[in-house]
């Protein structure tokens, strides 16, 4: 699709090819990086393909002064930061300052609100063999740290990824940015501390591949199935979090997450609801289908989960107005049968 509106944007076939094949490889881990500073998916895909336009625009003059790599992402951050000019943050419930509510009260939508959006598997890095890469990318994407940034300004959030996630020099970033190394370090400072008051977690998320997680995966994926969430409260951690947007409110504590569903789910018994595994985030998910009154099982909601020490202490769960397009974005497919 870039490659197209390149072409059209230049009559040069020969010249846009020979840009994306040096420029295409970056493509996914441009993508995480305008995801984290706008979390949205679309609004990121929208921002890369602007990032490659401009980048064409301006290949002529590149002049290779630094690498590609880096180019790129210094157009790409700046593409963001003109973006987010004026345009509210994305939260998640937990992120609109309210307390946690009770979970026999009717649930509240908020559709006006721009609600942080999870992001599939599929980013890359530079070396996708390396274990400690791949953590650091994932952690990187983490709904947690995603959300925490929205709490920081549009700059804010600029100055700490690129000194940070992508360890650039601070020098490097006021280069990008254009401004100074002291109002690079200042923003960095500030960065940091809005961090610590969004009291961003520092627990180390499971893998997901490990053999606890896949035990503990089971019995998550065995409760809804077979309609024993009573079951859930062994697999929750005493101060668990769920929360679904756009439904402002949250919820804490196992026994009120497990009073929640069982209120607010349409299923009534076992084998009405599927869960089908996916990544988001880095992160376990499950794709959750539910038995319509047609007799098949529809898709209904994305699940994400932090898992931490064997349990579960975060569960995001996401609605759609389109729930087969949102399944579709993480491999899931309309009909859990044909997987």
């Amino acid at each position: 699709m870039t490659e197209q509106l390149l072409e059209e944007s230049t009559g040069s076939t020969s010249t846009s090819t020979d840009f994306m094949e040096l420029a295409e490889p970056f493509r996914r881990e441009l993508l995480a990086h305008c995801y984290r500073m706008s979390g949205s998916l679309h609004d990121a895909e929208d921002l890369v393909q602007e990032t490659y336009l401009r980048a064409w625009r301006g290949y002529e003059n590149f002049g290779g002064r630094s690498s590609l790599r880096t180019w790129l992402h210094r157009i790409a951050t700046n593409v963001c930061l003109t973006a987010l000019e004026g345009r509210s943050r994305r939260p998640l419930p937990t992120g609109l300052g309210a307390p946690s509510s009770d979970p026999t009260e009717d649930l509240v939508t908020r559709p006006e609100v721009p609600w942080l959006e999870p992001f599939p598997a599929g980013y890359t890095t530079d070396d996708p063999s390396d274990p400690a890469t791949i953590a650091a990318s994932r952690d990187s994407v983490r709904l947690a740290f995603v959300a925490a940034l929205q709490h920081l300004s549009a700059r804010q959030r600029a100055v700490l990824l690129l000194r940070e996630v992508l360890q650039w020099r601070a020098t490097e970033v006021a280069a990008a940015l254009d401004t100074s190394t002291a109002a690079v370090n200042s923003l960095l400072q500030r960065a940091r501390a809005q961090l610590k008051d969004a009291r961003v977690r520092d627990d180390e998320l499971a893998e997901p591949d490990s053999a606890e997680t896949k035990a503990l995966l089971q019995r998550w994926v065995d409760g809804f199935e077979k309609y024993d969430i009573d079951s859930l409260v062994e697999m929750l951690t005493q101060d668990a979090v769920w929360e679904m947007p756009p439904f402002e409110g949250w919820y804490r504590g196992p026994d009120a997450i497990v009073t929640l569903i069982k209120k607010n789910c349409p299923a009534k018994g076992p084998g009405d609801q599927v869960l089908l595994p996916a990544v988001a985030n880095g992160q376990p998910a499950f794709g959750l289908y539910m038995r319509g009154e047609d007799g098949r099982h529809h898709p209904f909601q994305l699940q994400v989960l932090d898992i931490v020490d064997g349990r579960v202490t975060h569960a995001t769960v996401f609605f759609s107005d389109d729930t087969t397009a949102l399944f579709a974005r993480f491999g899931l497919p309309e009909d859990p049968a044909a997987r």
